[in-house]
């Protein structure tokens, strides 16, 4: 499917050098991963599982080769994983239907019109 291992490198080569560009927008970035870090709720492995629940949802493979790799080395199972993903699904369906009864209502409202 892809090479993701590849793929990871040069997302991080990537967000270096516009690092070099940008410092302070990357600083910004990187202040917001880990301040929930702090708060210490939540585990390491459990907040990577997250950021790929989200990353699917955003659909940012960039998110997803950093995050699978994070959560993989903070001893994540591939059941985890899937349990995770699994929520991510559920909650783009739920999504999907909430813009839906959006959509009808809209449609609703043309028709006053």
């Amino acid at each position: 499917m892809f090479d993701w291992n590849t793929y990871r490198q040069q997302v991080i080569t990537g967000v270096g050098s516009f690092a070099k560009l940008s410092p302070e927008t990357v600083k910004g970035y990187g202040a917001t991963g880990v301040a929930g870090q702090k708060t210490g709720h939540l585990d390491a492995k459990t907040r990577e599982l997250i950021a790929v629940a989200v990353a699917i949802t955003l659909r940012c493979d960039g998110c997803i080769t950093v995050h699978t790799d994070a959560a993989r080395k903070l001893g994540a199972s591939r059941e985890e994983l899937a349990e995770a993903l699994g929520v991510a699904t559920s909650i783009n369906a739920g999504a999907a239907i909430v813009y839906s009864v959006r959509a009808l209502d809209a449609f609703a409202a043309a028709g006053e019109v």
